[in-house]
């Protein structure tokens, strides 16, 4: 089947699977979460990269069921690569989002998951496990927050300018050179900046708290269950030339599609 071909049937059938991966993710995290027992590796490479038994359960588990009902689908996940597949579709994992946070015992951290097709994911979970919360969203329209006290529809928030804009980014110290110039200028033009949130901070920005997300340098993993959530509640997702980004790389979000271009005017010069 052709992606143009898919219905709106579709789409909730693969959400509703979509749900079923999280809900088989919460468990494995929640076991290792503020756990003194759960070790911690540090990747290959010069900066500290955590990843834990946490990372490699929920994402073993998330392959496992896939594998099981949806044979032929791909998958791409940060801890096991990539897995062929044959049907055109890609399920693609991030089992712990924030592994920073996670280690350090706070409730930022997400497991994302997205299912992607030629062109790019189409719905998707942002899942945090320790509050309850449950960000869906579909690129097709609609996104909502589900909790056990029910399902409500999310919406950004009207902001259109930078001066009255609430921005976040994961690490300001990330950025170098002309990126930390290009972030530096849109910190002191906004109204207030947040740090740390990983993944939740476009998750706030979908349900209308934070107005604007800045990053470099995300993996396809990182930004692709975003993507879905954001869109699906009125926000705007591009990379820094207002190019696609679900591959990664350069990522801003944006309430509005005037506080994204307002955004742009900084960050396309980079």
């Amino acid at each position: 089947m052709t992606p143009d071909a898919r219905t709106h049937t579709d789409d909730e059938a693969d959400l509703t699977f979509a749900r079923r991966l999280a809900d088989a993710a919460r468990p494995i995290a929640l076991a290792h979460f503020r756990s003194a027992s759960t070790a911690v590796d540090a990747k290959p490479g010069a900066d500290f990269d955590p990843v834990t038994e946490a990372d490699r359960g929920v994402e073993a588990a998330l392959r496992d069921l896939i594998a099981r009902e949806r044979p032929g689908d791909a998958v791409l996940g940060e801890e096991a690569g990539a897995t062929a597949g044959r049907s055109g579709r890609t399920w693609v994992l991030d089992p712990i989002d924030g592994t920073r946070a996670f280690i350090a015992g706070l409730p930022t951290w997400t497991v994302l998951i997205a299912l992607s097709d030629q062109g790019g994911p189409r719905l998707s979970v942002i899942d945090q496990p320790f509050t309850g919360e449950r960000f869906t969203g579909l690129t097709a329209g609609g996104a909502w927050l589900e909790t056990g006290e029910g399902r409500r529809k999310l919406a950004t928030r009207g902001c259109t300018a930078l001066s009255g804009a609430i921005i976040s980014t994961t690490d300001p110290y990330l950025f170098t050179g002309a990126e930390a110039d290009a972030f530096e200028t849109i910190r002191k033009r906004s109204k207030l900046a947040r740090y740390g949130l990983d993944a939740y901070a476009y998750a706030a920005l979908a349900m209308g708290g934070v107005d604007l997300v800045v990053e470099s340098g995300l993996k396809s993993w990182d930004v692709a269950a975003l993507m879905p959530v954001v869109h699906g509640a009125g926000g705007v997702v591009t990379g820094w030339r207002g190019e696609p980004c679900h591959e990664g790389g350069r990522v801003v979000a944006a309430a509005t599609e005037a506080l994204h271009a307002e955004a742009l005017e900084i960050l396309a010069a980079v």
